[in-house]
């Protein structure tokens, strides 16, 4: 747990004391209704941390995913932050990526690495690249498969970074296997 997070559960236990404290004394004698309100408000307040809790799961679900059209073809749909996001399998391990053709290269997040089963504790961090939030340091790997929409590929070439990224990025050097990359209207389509 984060300084963040430690910070954000005393905010909220200190806002809900105070709102349990208002409601005894401005309900002490109709107790009864008091305890079935507060009960009634604690659910409600449960139920959208949970929520909030279980968004990303969530919003991958409910979210429009990449469509297979068959030969080779996928589309891929905008997703509401105006990005193309893809999701994939990493050595049998779903994982999202955002389509960047601003990146040369495929770059893993250091978590996406990890839970696609390689080994981040012993790579060497030699490389460096320039992001929007400054220079990280990254680490050659190769992918054993890379599969999204049917395609299958074998040995890709990754970088893992040990920056702050907020997911994995497809870079250039990936989509430029595709035959055709088109944007039309709000959909990604990917020809092999």
């Amino acid at each position: 747990m984060t300084a963040d997070d430690s910070a954000r559960i005393l905010y909220l236990s200190l806002l809900l004391g105070a709102i349990g404290f208002y409601f005894l004394v401005a309900n002490r004698r109709r107790m009864g209704q008091m305890v079935r309100h507060a009960a009634l408000w604690a659910l409600i307040f449960i139920g959208l941390l949970a929520a909030a809790g279980l968004w990303q799961d969530v919003q991958t679900r409910i979210a429009p995913a990449q469509i297979v059209s068959g030969d080779g073809v996928v589309e891929v749909p905008r997703d509401r932050s105006g990005h193309y996001v893809v999701m994939a399998e990493l050595n049998g391990t779903s994982v999202e990526f955002l389509v960047d053709t601003g990146a040369s290269n495929v770059v893993l997040s250091m978590e996406d690495a990890e839970r696609a089963g390689i080994d981040v504790d012993n790579l060497a961090f030699l490389g460096r690249a320039e992001t929007a939030n400054g220079t990280v340091r990254t680490a050659p790997v190769w992918v054993k498969e890379l599969s999204f929409g049917g395609i299958v590929d074998h040995d890709v070439r990754a970088y893992v970074t040990d920056g702050d990224l907020f997911g994995s990025l497809l870079g250039m050097d990936y989509l430029q296997r595709f035959e055709r990359i088109e944007i039309t209207r709000d959909r990604l389509i990917l020809t092999r």
